[in-house]
């Protein structure tokens, strides 16, 4: 038994905090300093629901339940296999062909007993995503790279309940953000995507939408991305990158502090090359230069033998 230092009677102190002694206000009392007490109970009653607790997902469930966030909506209908091992959070010996979300549930309990969790181990749809989306503040997004009909109609009923939106993507050793606003520039109008294109030219536009920049470029191998499977080059400390910018957006959303560049505002932070890149499109993806870029990207990904990304 691990024990430090004498008590007052001469006895020993066991560190450890006994069954039934959590506190939320100690727990995470090192907030104060960068967050008031007034903030941290507004967080504490806060909702985000987090679709997806995958690579990012995961990893934006324990970083929000360390942050103080009170209750979650979680999703996700798969379970943890192998491949997953290098970077998702639940994806350990005790998790394995377990379902995502009620692993992520139980991670997440550990770190705050008095969570309130609603789990659902369905995929997202049309038709749910109502209740999924029931009381949250915030939207995170947590979906696969490339599900864009599940994140579509996420983002969609986001804003029309008036909801915040925040993505970002796990792209090479990077971090690619973007905010939306229900208010302001909606998810499909700045990627430019209708429900009438060719599944490829979604991918391509939500991949250049996703990150202008492209910093990653020079060092990733777009060979290795297989779109028919969903399967490509995707690393934990990416994961982690994502979600440290997007729970500094949540922050800020949620105690309505500035500054906030909501889209067409974009940002990517690649922790390999040193680079933090952020600037605006104001017509979002359409613009003629940047449909210009999607036919060239079109033309380069059918030459690495890309097919017809699955649908989802």
């Amino acid at each position: 038994m691990s024990r430090i230092g004498p008590s007052a009677t001469g006895g020993e102190i066991d560190p450890r905090p006994q069954a039934g002694a959590f506190s939320y206000e100690v727990a995470f009392s090192r907030n104060l300093g960068l967050i008031s007490a007034e903030e941290q109970d507004r967080l504490r009653r806060a909702r985000v629901a987090i679709v997806g607790m995958g690579g990012v997902g995961g990893i934006h469930l324990v970083t929000l339940t360390r942050l103080g966030i009170g209750a979650f909506s979680i999703v996700d209908p798969d379970g943890f296999e192998l491949a997953n091992i290098n970077r998702q959070f639940g994806a350990t010996a005790r998790g394995l062909g377990r379902s995502k979300a009620e692993v992520m549930a139980e991670e997440a309990r550990a770190i705050n007993p008095e969570l309130d969790i609603r789990v659902f181990v369905e995929r997202l749809t049309p038709d749910n995503v109502g209740t999924i989306l029931d009381s949250a503040d915030v939207l995170v997004d947590g979906i696969d790279f490339f599900s864009l009909d599940a994140r579509r109609a996420a983002f969609r009923e986001a804003a029309r309940r008036g909801i915040w939106g925040v993505t970002s993507g796990p792209i090479g050793m990077s971090t690619s953000y973007l905010t939306f606003d229900p208010d302001g520039m909606s998810f499909d109008d700045y990627f430019d995507l209708t429900d009438g294109m060719d599944r490829l030219d979604q991918v391509i536009a939500f991949l250049s939408g996703l990150c202008p920049e492209a910093t990653h470029a020079p060092y990733m191998d777009m060979t290795k991305v297989d779109p028919t499977t969903g399967r490509g080059p995707s690393v934990g400390l990416a994961c982690h990158l994502c979600s440290g910018v997007t729970a500094a957006e949540v922050t800020k959303i949620l105690l309505k502090r500035g500054p906030l560049e909501p889209a067409p505002c974009y940002a990517q932070f690649d922790a390999y090359q040193r680079e933090l890149r952020k600037g605006c499109l104001p017509s979002g993806n359409r613009s003629p230069e940047r449909r210009e870029l999607r036919r060239q990207l079109r033309a380069h990904f059918i030459k690495l033998g890309w097919g017809s990304p699955p649908v989802g």
